[in-house]
């Protein structure tokens, strides 16, 4: 009996002593998506994206009208043209579709790319400020929102790293 009691007692403080050591560690949370698309950095990449993509489908769309132009105008030649003729320019409007179809998706493939890099090179130069910010502030812990189901609204630091990104960060450059 005297062998549960103490058991009993010792899980009990044990149980204690954990407690309290976990509720010492100071954990936070911030958003990084917020933090890329609301820095002074971050829009000025998203504009820039935005005006290449806006560039690349109107390219885009030219292709499409011209090309269109050019089928009515070979069926619309169908009764003048020989069949050789046709067979000759139809063959010449596929190659020009493809093409046309390689150079908007080299220029898809490299704003793709564009992202990516611009995205690693934030990932970086966040990394660095959300380190610097952890080690004044005696922060143990600091998560990815996207990765949390519930916490409390003052564990989010998403604020106070924005802050310090902006005055940190001018632009993200790559190469």
């Amino acid at each position: 009996m005297l062998k549960k009691i103490n058991f009993f007692l010792i899980t009990t403080f044990l149980f204690f002593i954990n407690t309290y050591s976990f509720s010492e560690n100071k954990i936070l949370f911030i958003d990084i998506e917020y933090i890329y698309f609301n820095s002074n950095a971050g829009k000025i990449v998203d504009k820039k994206i935005q005006l290449e993509t806006k560039k690349i489908n109107d390219e885009f769309s030219g292709y499409k009208k011209k090309v269109q132009d050019e089928k009515k105008k070979l069926i619309n030649q169908k009764n003048i043209l020989s069949k050789e003729e046709l067979q000759k320019k139809s063959i010449e409007l596929e190659k020009e579709i493809k093409e046309y179809n390689k150079i908007i998706s080299n220029k898809n493939n490299l704003l793709t790319k564009y992202k990516n890099e611009t995205k690693i090179e934030f990932t970086k130069k966040l990394s660095k400020i959300v380190q610097d910010y952890a080690s004044n502030n005696s922060i143990e812990m600091i998560i990815k929102k996207d990765n949390i189901l519930i916490g409390k609204n003052d564990l989010d630091a998403t604020k106070e790293v924005l802050d310090l990104f902006n005055e940190s960060v001018e632009s993200i450059e790559v190469n």
